[in-house]
């Protein structure tokens, strides 16, 4: 029985290897080609590097929550749960799937983003009077690419001390993130759901 359910674990843990694969493929593919199609239909250098600004913060974001759901405590989600706090459940379920949650916001939202990134920094030096001479090019891409891994590196690293620090507030926001989503594709009112709720009272702590 039990070499039957590890190789059931096994199984189930190719399959999501090979799942989340496909879907870093697919994803990061056509992210670049959007990227590059808005890059196309931009006239001004100054709005690309606002695209690769947000395109990066996105990167750190994602960043965040996977490092806070990494260092979460499910005390007091679980407080929040029993009071039937929206949005408490949810960063419960974000924190029982840590491992995953983990992998596609540090590992695969983390590598898309410094994919589309790096294309869109290597389409900002070509669209450079200067990026196009072969004598200037290397230089400017050689600066471009420590610009980008530089707004990267650094920003991951000043939000690492936060996410660990606000671990159970950032899962608790996006909880309640995901809860909202959650209502609007089922077509419920959130704020009427949370009305009709009748959350059970809760007694403060001494």
């Amino acid at each position: 029985m039990s070499g039957t359910k590890r190789n059931g674990k096994k199984g189930r843990a190719w399959v999501y290897i090979v799942s989340v694969s496909i879907v870093t493929f697919v994803l990061a593919s056509l992210l670049t080609m959007n990227s590059q199609m808005i890059l196309n239909g931009l006239q001004s250098a100054y709005l690309a590097f606002v695209l690769l600004i947000a395109v990066i913060l996105v990167g750190i974001l994602f960043d965040i929550v996977g490092v806070a759901v990494a260092a979460g405590n499910d005390i007091a989600l679980n407080a929040k749960a029993a009071c039937r706090i929206d949005g408490a459940t949810e960063a419960l379920n974000l924190l029982r799937n840590a491992d995953r949650v983990a992998n596609i916001c540090c590992d695969v939202a983390g590598d898309i983003c410094g994919t589309v990134s790096g294309g869109i920094g290597a389409a900002i030096v070509f669209s450079l009077p200067w990026g196009q001479d072969p004598q200037t090019s290397v230089l400017t891409t050689a600066v471009m690419t420590g610009i980008v891994a530089a707004i990267t590196v650094g920003g991951k690293s000043i939000s690492k001390a936060f996410a660990i620090n606000e671990s159970d507030e950032i899962l608790f926001f996006v909880g309640r993130i995901i809860h909202f989503l959650s209502a609007f594709v089922h077509g419920k009112n959130p704020k009427r759901q949370e009305k009709n709720s009748n959350p059970k009272p809760c007694k403060k702590r001494k």
